[in-house]
């Protein structure tokens, strides 16, 4: 095709979408589009170019793109055909699980631009499709959707958010359940093979005119299921475990949909000086107050930092926008100085806390204890000194949720899942409760949470973390490097030999393949590194541990476990061309 004839492609399939385009501001935007690019705009071509390169990929995250019209963006037309895959799925699933019994899928939405549109025409998808169908009562974060697929027996769940992503970003995550999946992932976000069975049918959809909408019918839950949830994930608390409600707490739900549902929960577990970040208390769309509403990124923490200073604050807690995510900062005996802890550290807490928890009631070490292979070893050493099983699975939470028997499990990018029989995802409100439980109960004993921490070290070793993201322009990069690697691959980091090389494209008995490279060396250090699942970057975990005999030695295994990291941050580099 000559380039005359792409453009011309190009334009009519602009003009065909514009057509049939149920949103009349996608419409008019692809119609302004249009004629700019025949005036010769560049700008305007290549964005009409990136809206109409190839068809948005419905995968294990479901869909997840910048909103705008055209099959490789989000919008009504590709979420109505998504609706109709999805469906047609469930119909033959339930089918042929339990004949004459009818679909039921539940549909939450968050904040975000269009969420509310893209959820309520789904509902009216399903509902025409035959399925019996309920929609959330507002505006709310994903647990309680994972919540709700499982409380109200439901055989899918769809969930219309971006999570942490920019403002101009959203997407549609979906959920199995009852007749639907195996019972270990019964209220958890698909995996293979479902995703492709599911992208299948949506591939099937015909034109838009095709898909029935219907115009009532479908059930839009009350307040109830958010009490329900409330009083669930509130109930996590143990008071007669850990009396200790003397924390004040400074949160922040980067104008997400978590904060009152979180301040509601708090309060209800005992957990009464809870005070909202003023400006990041109601949700906005846009964001305003951060770069990158993620608390990972630098700053997005930094008015709720600045409030519990001002309000002298024992902890600071923060949820990403849809609030499955929960991230912990407090002030640093050594230091003075407020930080953020890593995922790494608060998994470690709350596993920890999970296993004295269940020591107290006198529970018998029965279960598995679960977190992503990239997250630290020093899980495993808890669950396995407690006598519990523990398991690495590949990185995402629907993997992690799906272990059978899970107790807890959690990954590095501040995902924890403390009560899987409840929610089987990440939750960032439950969470919330038990890292507020046993920071009160460590003040209460006159101590921090890092001091908590530091009673782990001196049992289990210092496990010490870092990350290197290399961000990329040309997805074609993210391989080049990763084929380096393989044909020249590393002979030691931080001055310590390869002593086990896993290619985990390979897969093995206890993880399925997937594109990553793992090394463990003489004196324990380990790397990882794996191209992103949802960004184009390559990211690099790693990990060092140092043996400690006694709280004295902890400052200057502090110090060696920096300076380990630093050099094996610098042999990454290397092996990596940079």
């Amino acid at each position: 095709m000559t380039s005359s004839e792409a453009d011309l492609q190009l334009l009519n399939d602009a003009r065909a979408w514009a057509a049939q385009d149920p949103d009349p501001r996608t419409a008019a935007t692809l119609t302004e589009l249009v004629k700019l690019t025949e005036a010769g705009t560049p700008a305007a071509r290549q964005d009409l170019e990136d809206s109409f390169r190839g068809t948005l990929q419905f995968g294990t995250a479901g869909l997840r793109a910048a909103l705008g019209p055209g099959p490789n963006r989000m919008n009504r037309v590709v979420v109505r055909r998504a609706a109709a895959g999805f469906a047609t799925f469930l119909l033959r699933a339930v089918a042929e699980a339990a004949p004459g019994t009818r679909p039921r899928a539940v549909v939450g939405y968050d904040a975000r631009y269009n969420s509310d549109i893209f959820a309520t025409e789904t509902a009216a998808v399903f509902t025409a499709a035959g399925i019996e169908t309920f929609l959330m009562p507002a505006a709310l974060p994903t647990p309680l959707l994972a919540y709700a697929v499982r409380a109200l027996e439901c055989d899918g769940g769809v969930m219309v958010t971006a999570s942490h992503n920019p403002p101009q970003d959203n997407g549609y995550k979906v959920y199995l359940g009852r007749h639907a999946v195996e019972e270990s992932g019964r209220g958890a976000q698909i995996v293979a093979p479902y995703d492709a069975l599911i992208a299948d049918e949506i591939s099937k959809v015909g034109d838009l005119a095709s898909i029935p909408l219907a115009q009532d019918g479908w059930t839009v839950l009350d307040g109830g299921i958010v009490q329900d949830y409330e009083a669930a994930a509130a109930g996590l608390a143990d008071r007669g475990l850990f009396p200790a409600r003397d924390l004040k707490i400074v949160l922040t739900p980067l104008h997400g949909v978590g904060g009152t549902t979180a301040v509601s929960v708090l309060r209800a577990a005992g957990f009464t000086d809870v005070t909202l970040v003023s400006e990041q208390a109601e949700p906005d769309p846009d964001f305003p107050t951060v770069s990158f509403p993620n608390p990972e990124e630098p700053g997005a923490l930094d008015l709720a930092l600045g409030a519990a200073m001002q309000a002298d604050a024992d902890i600071v807690l923060a949820n990403d926008p849809d609030a499955d995510r929960a991230a912990v900062a407090a002030k640093d005996p050594d230091t003075g100085a407020w930080r953020m802890l890593r995922g790494d550290e608060v998994g470690a807490l709350l596993g920890a806390h999970v296993v004295a928890r269940l020591a107290a009631s006198g529970a018998e070490a029965d279960g598995v204890f679960a977190n992503s292979v990239v997250s630290s070893r020093l899980l495993s050493r808890i669950a396995a000194a407690a006598g519990y099983a523990h398991e690495e699975t590949l990185t995402g939470f629907k993997w992690i949720s799906r272990v059978p028997g899970l107790v807890y499990g959690y990954e590095e990018a501040l995902g924890y899942c403390v009560a899987p029989d409840r929610v089987r995802d990440k939750d960032g409100l439950s969470a919330a409760v038990l890292i507020a439980e046993l920071a009160a109960a460590a003040k209460a004993e006159g101590k921090t949470i890092f001091d908590t921490l530091d009673e782990l070290y001196l049992v289990h070793g210092l496990h010490a973390s870092d990350q290197l993201n290399i961000r990329v322009g040309d997805l074609g990069l993210l391989d080049a490097m990763m084929n380096r690697l393989r044909v020249n691959p590393p002979e030691s980091f931080g001055g310590s030999a390869v002593e086990s090389f896993v290619d985990l494209a390979e897969g093995s008995d206890q993880l399925p393949p997937t594109d990553g490279l793992l090394y463990v060396t003489r004196d324990l250090s380990r790397v990882i590194i794996r191209p992103s699942g949802t960004e184009p970057k390559l990211k690099c975990y790693l990990e060092v541990i140092r043996s400690v005999g006694s709280a004295a030695e902890l400052p200057e295994a502090r110090l060696a476990a920096r300076a380990a990291l630093d050099q094996v941050l610098t042999d990454v580099r290397e092996a990596l061309g940079l």
